[in-house]
C-alpha cells in the first residue's frame, strides 16, 4: 500500500529547534508516522513539552538541552541518541533564524554570527550524525532553508545569504551521501511562528501577506512539517539532492520590510 511508505515506524528522528513553531510541529509528526524523537533546542521546559506530546503519541521521546552552534552541545546531542536509541535515521536541522537589518547596519560579526547559526551548525551536526545515519542505508536529512534563500528581499543580506548557503551545501551533499543518506532542503515561505508573530500583530500586514501569496492565507507550522514527514519516510526513496518549496506559490516577497534608501 503506498501509505505504508509514509510510515516511520522504529525509526529514530533528531529534530532541532524542536521547542516552539515548525520544529515542534515536525516532531510531532514524525511520531504520528511512526518516529522515537530526541527534540533539541536550548529551553528545556519548550522540548520537554513537545516531548511529551510524542509520548502521548505512544512514542518514545527525549528532551536534550541543546545550542547547535556549541560543539559539545552537539556531540552530547549525538551521543545521548545513540546512548538511548542506538541508531539514528532522521535528522532534521531546523535551527535557525536571523533578524532582518538593513545591509549598513549589519556588521561583519552578525554576518558571521548567522552563518554559524544557520549554515555550520547544520553541517557539524550532519557530519556527526552520519556514521550513524549510514547504518541501515536509509538515512534521511532534511534542512529547513527559507525562501528568502532565492527571492530577493531588502534588510535581510545575513539571513538570506545564509539560507541560500544552506540550500546550496544540501545539493552539494546529497551525492556524496546518497546512496545510503538522502539529504534534502525545505525553503520555507511566511509561516505563523513566534519569528514572524511581532509582524502578523498588525492587520494590515497580515491582510499584505495573504493578498499577496497564491494560496491567500499565512502558512502553518504544520505545512511544513507534512512536508519534512515525506522527505524523511520511503515515500521519498527515490529523492535527494532537491529543494522543496513550501510557501503558498510566492514568486516575490510577501511582505518587504521598509529600508532607507542612500
Amino acid at each position: 500500500m503506498i501509505l505504508d511508505r509514509f510510515r516511520l515506524d522504529a525509526k529514530v528522528a533528531i529534530v532541532t529547534g524542536a521547542g516552539k513553531g515548525i520544529g515542534a510541529a515536525t516532531a510531532r509528526a514524525l511520531a504520528e508516522a511512526g518516529a522515537d524523537v530526541v527534540c533539541a533546542a536550548r529551553t528545556f521546559a519548550d522540548i520537554e513539552a513537545v516531548a511529551a506530546d510524542v509520548r502521548d503519541l505512544g512514542r518514545r521521546a527525549l528532551a536534550i538541552p541543546t545550542d547547535v552552534t556549541e560543539a559539545d552541545q552537539r556531540r552530547n546531542l549525538v551521543n545521548a541518541t545513540i546512548e538511548e536509541f542506538g541508531r539514528i535515521d532522521i535528522l532534521v536541522n531546523n535551527a535557525g533564524g536571523w533578524n532582518p537589518r538593513p545591509f549598513m547596519e549589519t556588521s561583519e560579526k552578525a554576518l558571521e554570527a548567522a552563518f554559524r547559526f544557520n549554515v555550520t551548525a547544520a553541517f557539524a551536526l550532519t557530519k556527526l550524525s552520519v556514521p550513524h545515519l549510514a547504518t541501515n542505508g536509509q538515512g534521511s536529512v532534511v534542512n529547513i532553508s527559507s525562501r528568502a534563500a532565492s527571492m530577493v528581499q531588502p534588510c535581510f543580506t545575513a539571513y538570506a545569504a545564509a539560507k541560500a548557503a544552506l540550500s546550496m551545501m544540501t545539493r552539494a551533499m546529497a551525492p556524496e551521501l546518497a546512496p545510503k543518506i538522502r539529504v534534502n532542503a525545505i525553503e520555507v515561505g511566511g509561516v505563523e511562528t513566534d519569528a514572524l508573530a511581532n509582524v502578523l500583530t498588525d492587520p494590515s500586514v497580515r491582510e499584505q501577506l495573504e493578498s499577496n501569496t497564491p494560496m491567500q492565507r499565512v502558512g502553518h507550522p504544520d505545512d511544513v512539517a507534512a512536508c519534512v514527514v515525506y522527505l524523511a519516510s520511503n515515500a521519498a526513496d527515490w529523492v535527494t539532492g532537491k529543494v522543496f518549496d513550501v510557501d503558498g506559490g510566492v514568486e516575490a516577497p510577501a511582505f518587504t520590510m521598509p529600508f532607507d534608501r542612500l
